[in-house]
């Protein structure tokens, strides 16, 4: 809809609310029960909208006032992952553009409060960034807020908004205001770049693991671990390691197929609901596990680890047959469906909640892993630092021009910016080599810089992970566990 129309929808919808509260008030007095409360309630919006269409000053589309009330219905729900979705919206071509598999963009999975506030205001968290793309190679991390696009402040603009300023024309350039922490401003500018839909990549390491990572599930996820668990084997891997940070999720149906491969029988993931046919049930089938359980398994996680993500490792973690390494997950534990309206407009709700196999739900509280693993935390005076660094062209002017990036040019130069930068050297390199693999293909892992890929290999080179397995607690009880904890606190 256009900028005129929202506002008009806007003023409808503030008119039906007051209506609401000078009429409806008496007529919901007279009778609470459901059913009559119900037609009570649709009577009072009929009133409104005739109200409205006889008596306003100007002569208003009905189009517009059924489409305020719809959105004013949806919003007023309170969940982030139900709204209305126009036809010529940005959230529709995003879901176009995921049906086909790639479009135009920066690469960042996000999400925005709905109310914004002086104290909060409603900026852009990043979920988790996208692998490969201008976002991620930008150094963008899990948690970043996006405070304005192109000079605009995210707090004071839609989601829809958001989306049509962060996507565009392939080649064209934006400009995001990011903030990490308390004190650490950086701006860069983001080159679109076409966003193909990610699946999976795979390594051998020199230790004899097996190194997979999941950046999203698709209908071909299963397809490609299937392949990179064959390539393991034919290598004579020793243990797995599987990396879920940053994964947004994707697709049930695809992380279900992935998980086949692991579990042998039994609940995979089940779904709940008031609607008794989106209750569902998916189990592990006979003869589709290639994965035989003598290899020890560790799975990464961090707060960039959601939706199906989660279903996998909670999954993995109840059966026992991965030990969870990193930080607490998204929980993101409902699953959404698109409704299709007359108008070609749609809704997307959340129909319903999922389940882990101990019977954990894990919405807006995650999966806790078994051995806590976060990068340090900087100081004050170190966001401000690298602030300021980042306002510079120190980094870019260094790799600018460079084919290759020999670590003795990269330690002397670093050595020069901690002169000046109070900040740890090994974060000054890291920024280094995000400016670098901007524009170079970047390796798979770092085991360097990632404090918590290096712990997951420790504890595979240990080969403690069988031992550890049997002590570990399922999703449910490491939940009940943290309840007990809080209640004794309060206590």
């Amino acid at each position: 809809m256009t900028t005129k129309k929202i506002w008009i929808s806007s003023c409808i919808f503030s008119l039906a609310l007051l209506l609401f509260v000078l009429v409806g008030t008496p007529l919901v007095a007279q009778d609470t029960s459901g059913a009559a409360n119900q037609e009570r309630f649709l009577q009072l919006f009929q009133y409104v909208y005739n109200f409205i269409q006889k008596n306003y000053v100007d002569e208003v589309d009905p189009e517009v006032l059924y489409e305020g009330a719809i959105k004013g219905m949806l919003e007023s729900i309170g969940d982030p992952y139900t709204s209305y979705i126009d036809s010529d919206s940005m959230t529709s071509l995003s879901l176009r553009d995921t049906t086909t598999g790639s479009f135009g963009g920066v690469g960042l999975s996000i999400t925005k409060p709905i109310e914004s506030t002086p104290e909060k205001p409603a900026w852009v968290e990043v979920a988790s960034p996208i692998e490969d793309t201008p976002g991620w190679r930008a150094g963008i991390q899990p948690g970043d807020f996006i405070i304005s696009i192109d000079g605009q402040s995210t707090a004071e603009i839609s989601m829809e908004d958001v989306l049509s300023r962060l996507r565009g024309p392939v080649g064209t350039p934006v400009t995001v205001q990011m903030r990490r922490g308390k004190a650490l401003d950086y701006s860069v500018t983001l080159t679109r770049a076409l966003i193909e839909v990610p699946t999976v990549k795979y390594q051998m390491m020199d230790n004899g693991i097996g190194y997979l990572r999941i950046i999203e599930f698709t209908p071909l996820t299963a397809e490609r671990v299937q392949d990179a668990l064959k390539h393991f084997s034919d290598s004579g891997y020793s243990s797995l390691l599987i990396d879920l940070r940053n994964n947004p999720g994707g697709l049930i149906t695809s992380v279900v197929d992935v998980a086949d491969a692991f579990i042998s029988s039994g609940t995979i993931v089940s779904t709940r609901s008031r609607i008794s046919w989106e209750n569902r049930e998916f189990r592990a089938r006979q003869g589709t596990t290639l994965f035989t359980g003598d290899k020890p398994v560790v799975v990464l996680i961090n707060k960039g680890s959601a939706s199906a993500a989660e279903i996998l490792a909670g999954a993995l973690k109840d059966y026992r047959l991965a030990y969870l390494v990193g930080e607490t997950t998204f929980g993101k534990g409902s699953v959404q469906q698109v409704v299709e309206l007359q108008n070609q407009d749609a809704m997307k709700i959340t129909m319903a909640r999922y389940y882990t196999p101990s019977d954990a739900n894990i919405d807006k509280t995650g999966i806790i892993p078994d051995l806590a693993v976060s990068f340090p935390e900087m100081t004050v005076e170190e966001e401000k630092a690298l602030s300021e660094l980042l306002q510079t062209s120190k980094l870019s002017d260094f790799v600018s021009g460079k084919d290759t990036l020999p670590d003795k040019d990269i330690e002397a130069f670093v050595a020069l910016l901690a002169r000046d930068y109070q900040v740890e050297k090994r974060v000054l390199k890291r920024l280094v080599l995000q400016e670098f693999y901007r524009t170079h293909l970047s390796p798979l892992y770092d085991l360097e810089y990632d404090v918590q890929l290096r712990s997951a290999v420790d504890v595979l080179l240990s080969g403690t992970v069988p031992h550890l397995l049997k002590s570990t607690r399922t999703v449910r009880e490491m939940q009940e566990l943290e309840a007990s904890k809080e209640a004794d606190s309060v206590q």
